[in-house]
């Protein structure tokens, strides 16, 4: 299961609303995964490869290797 190290985003799960004749008629489950990359990291001093998300990557939260 994809899940970021950092903020443990995971999957997330809600409707798809499909709009028909001006009115919502359907609903149908779907799910929105999470931009995870697979990154070589430095963790407790030691370079190793850990998942993390784009937003995390983008706000600095993990150094670099």
């Amino acid at each position: 299961m994809a899940k970021c190290v950092i903020c443990e985003k995971t999957l997330s799960h809600g409707n798809k609303l499909s709009i028909t004749r001006s009115h919502i008629s359907k609903r149908t489950s779907r799910t929105w995964k999470p931009n995870i990359r697979t990154v070589k990291a430095m963790v407790n001093g030691e370079p190793k490869r850990i998942t993390v998300c784009a937003k995390c990557l983008r706000a600095g939260k993990v150094t670099r290797a």
